[in-house]
């Protein structure tokens, strides 16, 4: 694949990097964490392969950090597709982004492209390719040249099906050691369970049958780290990401990525070792290039990932924001949405978290542990049953079931039976308002940028609770709702577009700025954004009442001599002078208030 100019071009802000050779220090470095999960004779194997792997790289790479204009549209490659074949999902999707988008977004997560056999993508056969059925490397080569690229890593497991397993089922053996062997009579009732699946599965080698780690699914086989050749494999694949155009690279569901027995074999310290190893060998040769670790679990355990703010991922998924934002407005109640923001830590200088609402998955609630209350998650899976989503259950320790995901369009989700479009969408896009509004960078699922409703028909046709959001799109019918003014896919575009728009040319909104909650009556999200020579006071209503703001100039930092407007609503809020700031939000209303 050639490589395009990159969308950013350097300046003297952000040079491009040149990868400097490795050095002593360097080997020193990787040896140090190496001897976190390898014995010293590995370890030295290990250190004389990554050394030589990195002083090949000499592309340069944008030094940037991100700010206020990076935005991310979490997409499948598919996800539009043309019904008359005459060009690639791939080619399709840009050319949509192209017409309808434009630079609102700045980046394009494209979930696994890759030749896959299972789980829309996430059990993948080749790491290199890109599926015939999405297009191949010369279309991602040309989106890459309009935005920038995040890359799936699905590095914990590999399909059944791959050349890598078939290997090791016919006793290859550079491949026999790559997936882990099992007792079946061992005791794993610590390890933690995502899926009601067993975990072993057994398979027929040419040495006779073996039992082997499925932490998924039977056609999701885990890697087994202990061998080094694994490390050197995936190593290598992270920098060809990053030489295939990818600025930021998703780690998914790293944190099962060790495996020891007597533990939960989540977030082991050697799985943190092998992450800082990851950033380490990318820090070195492909710099500007962002690691994202995808761990959906509770808040502590996810912000663990970045390490001491240097060593381990760029950025965390803020999973506790889905489940708070749908009880919000589900209830009318923001309370517990602020009270988690209060409490929030801002991330160090060179990481930060990145938001969103809905995405390919559904909206799982094992981050709203200790935020939310069993009784209060219950009764939200009723609501989302009563909007036709669905609910995903696990089997707790003690054998009792509880929800561990909620299966629904975020549109539908945050709607109530009876709504029209018209109050759907103010729902849905004051929601949007507050993943625009908080701390770090905010990603859009395509589903909701374009306002889609919960897709029945693909789980019927899957058998699987997750393809109520997977919908894929045929591009003429959606340019035909787009036409149509009112169209719900219409306004929530709109809306979007114009958010978007707002929001790049504010530096308040920067993903390092401050955040401070505001109090405010409890139906209302109110906080704070300031930094970077900017300051926003944002105020969202979450019910379908209005509601009576008001707080006093001093205490939000804005002079004296300035006069205040609402950005949304583009009319003035406060006169100069004025001490105390009233205003009236109207149901389902945002505002952003900034100096005139």
């Amino acid at each position: 694949m050639s490589h395009p100019e990159r969308r950013q071009p350097a300046d003297e802000t952000h040079p491009e990097i040149l990868p400097k050779r490795p050095n002593a220090a360097f080997g020193a470095a990787l040896r140090a964490r190496l001897l976190e999960v390898y014995d010293s004779d590995r370890a030295d194997r290990l250190v004389e392969g990554i050394t030589a792997m990195v002083a090949t790289r000499r592309r340069r790479h944008p030094g940037r950090w991100v700010d206020q204009s990076d935005v991310v549209l979490i997409t499948y490659a598919d996800s539009i597709r043309d019904r008359k074949g005459s060009t690639t999902p791939l080619a399709t999707l840009e050319a949509f982004l192209a017409a309808h988008v434009g630079d609102a977004i700045s980046t394009v997560h494209l979930l696994p492209f890759y030749p896959a056999s299972s789980d829309d993508g996430f059990s993948v056969i080749d790491y290199r390719a890109v599926d015939p059925s999405a297009g191949d490397w010369s279309d991602l080569d040309r989106l890459a040249r309009r935005f920038d690229l995040m890359f799936d890593a699905v590095i914990n497991h590999v399909s059944r099906q791959s050349a890598w397993f078939q290997g090791f089922l016919a006793g290859d053996p550079e491949r026999r050691a790559f997936f882990h062997r099992c007792d079946p009579q061992a005791d794993y009732s610590r390890i933690t369970r995502p899926r009601a699946l067993p975990l072993l599965t057994a398979v027929e080698t040419t040495e006779g049958r073996a039992h082997v780690w499925t932490t998924f699914s039977d056609d999701q086989i885990d890697l087994n780290y202990e061998t080094p050749e694994v490390l050197l494999e995936i190593l290598d694949l992270l920098l060809f990401y990053a030489d295939q155009g990818a600025r930021f690279i998703r780690l998914d569901a790293i944190g099962f990525l060790w495996k020891r027995l007597g533990t939960t074999c989540m977030h082991l310290p050697e799985t943190h070792a092998l992450i800082q190893i990851m950033r380490l060998v990318v820090d070195a040769a492909v710099p500007g290039t962002l690691l994202i670790t995808e761990t959906n679990v509770p808040h502590a355990d996810n912000v663990s990932y970045f390490g001491d703010g240097s060593n381990e991922a760029h950025m965390v998924y803020q999973f506790p924001l889905p489940p708070l934002t749908l009880y919000a407005f589900q209830t009318g109640d923001a309370r517990p949405l602020s009270d988690w923001a209060a409490a929030l830590e801002p991330p160090r200088p060179g990481t930060t978290f990145l938001n969103f609402l809905a995405s390919h998955d559904g909206i799982g609630l094992r981050p709203a542990e200790g935020l939310l209350t069993p009784a209060q998650i219950d009764a939200m899976a009723s609501r989302i049953e009563e909007v036709g989503g669905l609910v995903s259950l696990r089997t707790l320790p003690d054998g009792r079931e509880a929800p561990y995901e909620f299966n629904v369009s975020f549109v539908d989700a945050v709607s109530a039976p009876g709504d029209d479009d018209a109050i759907r969408a103010a729902r849905f896009q004051a929601a949007e308002a507050i993943l625009l509004s908080v701390i770090g960078v905010p990603a859009i699922y395509i589903h909701s940028l374009l306002g889609s409703r919960n897709d029945l028909a693909g789980v019927a046709r899957t058998g699987r609770n997750r393809s109520i959001n997977r919908a894929r799109l045929d591009f003429e019918t959606l340019e035909e709702a787009l036409a149509e003014q009112t169209s719900l896919r219409r306004r929530i575009l709109d809306a979007h577009l114009s958010l978007l728009t707002l929001r790049r040319g504010r530096s308040a909104f920067h993903p390092n700025a401050d955040q401070t909650v505001v109090p405010a009556p409890r139906s209302v999200f109110s906080i704070l954004r300031s930094g970077f020579g900017d300051r926003i006071w944002v105020t969202v209503n979450v019910s379908g009442e209005p509601v009576q703001i008001q707080a006093m100039r001093a205490a939000l930092g804005f002079a004296a001599d300035t006069g205040l407007i609402d950005l949304i609503a583009d009319k003035a809020v406060a006169h100069p002078r004025e001490e105390t700031i009233r205003f009236a939000l109207g149901p389902y209303q945002a505002a952003w208030i900034a100096a005139d």
